[in-house]
């Protein structure tokens, strides 16, 4: 079997990574899967490992705007795929027409949790996203296969569209770079002002994230005497950075204690896990939450959101709270911090819990799945 993969409409973020450890960890002749083609813009050939199975093909229009992207994908690409290959996978969530048999991905809830998209009124995010669920309901529901990022996303997901007849939960892996050893749970006694235990918030600023509950949060506790200090690390959408920053102003006008470094590169960000000592994650809406399962690897006891697939990924592995009630988070921080005992344990646990997590077998089982699905296909032929 030959295999394409359509990496046109991957440019950043969690695509990217997922594509480039999919193809660094996978045997796919494992899978009987003897040739794999990938058709992507040059930036993105440039990341992929080399691999003998592996041919990467740049494509000069995929390196242009968005419309055109979108022809070459739409009117292009299939017969590039008839001429190159059996089956045809679309990692991205908006997959061509005219090729048989495809399988693409759900990676984004935002377009279809009618709660999230409200909080973006009317904008043109709200329009891109509205936009967005039309491609990818589309895409899914003329797929030959689906491939989910969580449970939570297939029940959310399956709930809007109905469903579909072939699809698999396969979870991302995590870089063995993120995995490092918990360190010593300091006591709360042992911190002050001056040198407070250290909160972190790895994520996009951005209207579903909930940064400025947080810093509510902590600042309740810093007026209570518990000496804390965040770091909001992450790019930002403007209207979400406004008001978490409006929020800084008020409740911390000094910066003592609430700050935005900005954007860290991701290949600094293990060393911004080490530094911290206790970790926050208010998102309401993920797919598959990246950030969270990197704290959980870098062995940090974890403060976080009870929404989506956040309590399948921690599981019972750190503190749970609601991320759009500051009191909430304070309770949850407020427990963490006074017990380092806990800490020290949650840390255990969630990095133990990581370690299912691995690239390996989100390889093996994303190739074993692309071969069923051919399988599948050409039986029914």
């Amino acid at each position: 079997m030959r295999l394409g993969i359509d990496a046109s409409n991957l440019r950043a973020g969690g695509g990217l990574t997922h594509l480039t450890n999919l193809l660094a960890a996978g045997e796919p002749r494992h899978a009987r899967i003897d040739r794999v083609v990938v058709w992507a813009w040059e930036g993105l050939l440039e990341r992929l490992p080399q691999r003998e199975w592996l041919e990467l093909r740049h494509e000069a229009a995929l390196d242009a705007a968005l419309p055109r992207r979108l022809w070459w994908q739409r009117h292009t690409l299939p017969r590039l795929a008839r001429a190159a290959c059996d089956l045809l996978f679309a990692p991205g969530g908006s997959a061509p027409h005219g090729f048989a048999p495809l399988v693409t991905m759900s990676r984004n809830m935002l377009p279809f949790e009618a709660r999230e998209l409200r909080r973006y009124g009317a904008s043109a995010m709200t329009l891109r996203l509205l936009l967005l669920r039309t491609a990818q309901a589309r895409s899914f529901r003329r797929c030959d296969g689906l491939i989910f990022l969580s449970a939570y996303a297939r029940r959310a997901v399956e709930a809007e569209l109905g469903r579909h007849p072939r699809a698999s939960v396969i979870p991302h892996g995590m870089e063995q770079r993120f995995r490092i050893p918990p360190r010593p749970a300091r006591r709360l006694e042992a911190c002050s002002a001056a040198d407070p235990l250290r909160l972190l918030y790895v994520s996009i600023v951005d209207a579903y994230k909930h940064q400025w509950q947080v810093a509510e949060a902590v600042a309740a506790l810093r007026a209570e005497g518990l000496p804390l200090a965040i770091d909001f690390v992450g790019p930002a959408y403007p209207p979400a950075l406004r008001r978490l920053r409006a929020a800084m102003a008020r409740l911390d006008p000094a910066g003592a204690f609430l700050r935005h470094p900005g954007a860290v590169p991701h290949d600094a960000l293990a060393q911004v896990y080490r530094d911290a000592e206790l970790f926050v994650f208010a998102s309401s809406c993920e797919n598959m939450p990246n950030v969270l399962l990197e704290a959980m690897a870098a062995g940090l006891p974890i403060a976080c959101s009870d929404r989506g697939p956040m309590p399948e990924v921690l599981g019972e592995t750190g503190a749970l709270f609601d991320p759009e009630s500051a009191s909430s988070i304070a309770a949850a921080l407020r427990g963490l911090a006074r017990d380092a005992d806990r800490r020290g344990r949650l840390a255990q646990a969630a990095q133990q819990r990581a370690l299912g997590y691995s690239w390996e077998r989100c390889a093996r089982d994303t190739f074993a799945f692309l071969r069923s699905v051919f399988d599948a296909h050409r039986r029914a032929a």
